[in-house]
This record gives C-alpha cells, sequence and structure tokens, in this order.
C-alpha cells in the first residue's frame, strides 16, 4: 500500500505547484511571537489547537526533552473560532510558534501573511513523509510546517439497525438510498444520515469535482461544476423524500441521533472514530465502519476529509525549536500511538503506517480492524484536490447555504451557486486573481 501511494503522491503535488503570483503572499508586519527563552536555556513554546490527544503528545515531549518545554493551549475548532484567534494574535505580534492547522486552511494563512518560511529548518524532516501530505504544506517551493494526518473517509454504520430492518450494507449510493427508503419506512423517525455541510466537500472530492484549481496565474473556482450538480441533485432528493437528519453537526442532537440509532450511518473520515465513542457511549459494539459507497459499483474512488498539519505562525522567534518539536509530534512512535488512539489520525509520516496500532481491532467497533477500511481509502483517494485561498469565508457560506437549502430555500445545487459567488467574490476582494 505505501510504494503505491508514494509512487501515486510523486505524480500529484496539490498545492506545490502553486505559484506565489496566484496566492499574493503578503508579509505580515508582526513583532516576536509569544514564546520565549528562559534564562536557563529552555525554550518555552506555546501550541495552539483544538484535537484530542494533542496535549498528551506535548507531555510525552516535555518528559523526554529538556530543552524545549511546549504548552498546549486548547481552542475552539478552526472554523468555530479558533483561525479567527490565531489570526488576530498573529496581527497583534504574539502569535504562538505552533498551530494545529488544517490542510484546506494553510492557503488562507498564507494569503494572510501568516505563516514563517521554514523550509531551512524543515527540510531533512521531508522523506519521513507520504509525499502528497508534504506538498499541503508546501507552496511554490517554500514550507511552512509539518503534516500530521490525512482524513480518509468510509462510512459508520450502526450494524444493529440495519439488521434489526433487514438493510444490506450499501456498496453503491443508488443501493444507498434504496436502504434510506426502507429505514424510514420502517421507522418514519428515522435517517440514513445527518449530513455536515463540510462532508459535502468530501463526497464532492469522491465524486470527482474540482472545486478549486489554478491556470497560470490565477485561481480557478468550481464549486458549481457538472459533477457537484450530479452530487447535489442526488442529495437533494433524500433531503425531499426526509430520508436525511438536518441537525447542526455535532451539535446535541447530532449525537444523539446516533447513539439512539435513530440515524444509521455517518458519512466521515477515520479521526470522527474516538469523537463517535466519546459522545455516543451507549451505543458501543453496535457501529461498523465499511467503505464509502460507491457511484459505480466496482469501483474504488474515495474522499477526504480534513488532515492536517502543525504550522509555524508568523513572528516565531524559535524556529528551530519548534520545527523540531513539530517533526517529533508526527513521527515519534510514542506520540503517534497516542495521536492514532485518542485523536483518530491516519499519519502522514511513512513510519506511522507500519506501527501495530494502524492494523489491530477497536473495542468500540466490536473489535473490528476500521484501519483496513481507512487505509483502504486512504490508497484509493485522488490526490490532486486542491483547497482554496479564502477557506475560512468558504466554509461559513457553505454553511449558511446548505442550512438554507435544509430548510427549503432553494436546493443543495442553489446552494452550491451561491457559495461560487460569494468565493469568487471573496477572492477578488484579496486582489487575487481568479476565473
Amino acid at each position: 500500500m505505501l510504494a503505491k501511494l508514494a509512487a501515486r503522491s510523486r505524480r500529484r503535488a496539490v498545492l506545490g505547484s502553486l505559484s506565489a503570483a496566484a496566492l499574493v503572499l503578503t508579509a505580515a508586519a508582526c513583532g516576536g511571537s509569544g514564546d520565549d527563552k528562559a534564562a536557563g536555556g529552555t525554550v518555552h513554546l506555546e501550541f495552539w489547537g483544538w484535537a484530542p490527544g494533542y496535549d498528551k503528545s506535548a507531555e510525552l515531549f516535555n518528559a523526554t526533552h529538556k530543552n524545549i518545554r511546549v504548552t498546549f493551549k486548547k481552542l475552539p475548532s478552526g472554523g468555530q473560532g479558533g483561525y479567527d484567534k490565531m489570526l488576530s494574535a498573529v496581527k497583534a505580534g504574539n502569535a504562538p510558534c505552533l498551530a494545529q492547522i488544517g490542510f484546506e486552511s494553510i492557503p488562507t494563512f498564507l494569503l494572510e501573511g501568516a505563516l514563517e518560511d521554514v523550509s531551512q529548518e524543515a527540510g531533512a524532516a521531508k522523506d519521513k513523509f507520504v509525499p502528497w501530505t508534504w506538498n499541503q504544506v508546501t507552496v511554490a517551493g517554500r514550507t511552512y510546517g509539518i503534516p500530521v494526518d490525512t482524513g480518509p473517509m468510509a462510512m459508520y454504520y450502526r450494524k444493529d439497525v440495519f439488521k434489526k430492518y433487514g438493510i444490506a450494507v450499501p456498496t453503491t449510493w443508488d443501493e444507498y438510498a434504496k436502504a434510506a427508503e426502507k429505514l424510514h419506512k420502517a421507522d418514519p423517525g428515522a435517517h440514513i444520515v445527518n449530513l455536515r455541510a463540510i462532508t459535502l466537500s468530501g463526497l464532492a472530492w469522491q465524486k470527482g469535482a474540482k472545486w478549486f484549481g489554478t491556470e497560470g496565474d490565477a485561481w480557478h473556482v468550481g464549486v458549481n461544476d457538472d459533477r457537484s450538480r450530479q452530487l447535489a441533485d442526488y442529495w437533494q432528493q433524500l433531503v425531499d423524500k426526509k430520508l436525511v437528519a438536518t441537525d447542526q453537526g455535532y451539535s446535541p442532537a447530532w449525537w444523539s441521533g446516533l447513539q439512539s440509532g435513530k440515524v444509521a450511518t455517518a458519512i466521515g473520515a477515520v479521526w470522527l472514530n474516538p469523537l463517535i465513542a466519546q459522545n455516543a457511549p451507549e451505543a458501543k459494539g453496535r457501529f461498523a465502519v465499511a467503505p464509502m459507497p460507491q457511484w459505480t459499483a466496482g469501483e474504488k474512488k474515495f474522499g477526504n476529509d480534513g488532515g492536517g498539519s502543525t504550522a509555524v505562525l508568523k513572528g516565531c522567534q524559535h524556529k528551530d525549536e519548534t520545527v523540531e518539536f513539530a517533526t517529533w509530534m508526527s513521527t515519534d512512535p510514542g506520540s503517534l500511538k497516542n495521536l492514532i488512539t485518542k485523536t483518530g489520525i491516519y499519519p502522514a509520516a511513512t513510519a506511522g503506517l507500519e506501527l501495530p496500532e494502524v492494523n489491530k481491532g477497536v473495542d468500540y467497533y466490536g473489535g473490528q480492524n476500521i484501519y483496513k477500511v481507512f487505509g483502504e481509502a486512504a490508497q484509493h483517494t485522488d490526490t490532486s484536490w486542491q483547497w482554496g485561498p479564502t477557506q475560512s469565508q468558504f466554509g461559513v457560506d457553505l454553511d449558511e447555504a446548505t442550512a438554507n437549502a435544509y430548510a427549503g430555500s432553494g436546493t443543495l445545487f442553489d446552494a452550491f451557486d451561491n457559495v461560487q459567488k460569494k468565493t469568487l467574490a471573496a477572492i477578488k476582494s484579496k486582489g487575487v486573481k481568479v476565473r
């Protein structure tokens, strides 16, 4: 699997091919970071993020390193205000050195001039990572952080609910729609899925849509392209038939549906697995994981949802020490074991893919080796997908437009079309060329 991943990854540079002109990177006028160096020579670094388990990796590092001390500060997740706090700190000149930043938001932070170039400090670590993940933190030949994980997607499903109503595990999206109808007919209060807006991007990725790309020195935006229309039309039919729940993602109602079995599946990335275990404890042993349904029977095409980096924020005065910690966190066996089990990562480091923790049963899922499913998905995910330069705004717009469609104000494709227009305007407002 690793050999195939590496070979395909070398042929496909996701962000590394983007030109500096296309991004129009600006230098932020920043002072030093909030990190400091004590009189005894110990460098103190702050690490801002939100993922469960990150604090434990920082503790493991501190236990084995005397000259660098890392303090993890938990923020709201990026889209819920974490990124805004980071960007505000950069502008104020008191940002920490270390920040949890998803791959999708690297272009946004670059456009805001909020990242440090650590190409020289990080260069030696490059060969430790699956190539396409390194490309996610590298733009125009410059590196801005260290990869942590990817987000291969699969289908979490309530095997007890499927068994109760005689529903076969769907392998195609046509079968999935039929399963949704059968479930809702048997129990009008049940739904096949509670579809988060951002999950639509992973579904579009699997469908082969190209929401963002570059042409010469300009960005291309295609949120309303033909394949996105097909995707929207499919899900709109399920929404119209009341087969899809529309509670806000990760709200109490969202988790309650999974725990009670009133929501039978969740389409999501590997990192969702510990969150389900934490938020639906009464469903232990009732969930299993299967591959994402395919658009054509027999195909193997998957999407990716998330994956991220430990990035270095603008103004960091200790880039060597920062990169040392970030590389250690992503490659040390002890740290990886913690992040796999507590955070639910699928490692970006090649060595991490050989650890026992990604090849063993998970108690919550009845002992199923769920990582085999995600490993297969990772192997067959198109790594040419790109994210746009105004991702934070894009996420807000997608959430709002999708919520409006769910409420009956237009269709999901109308939502995509609206997001397309707003995204073009947002990119233009930054002085960046866009088609």
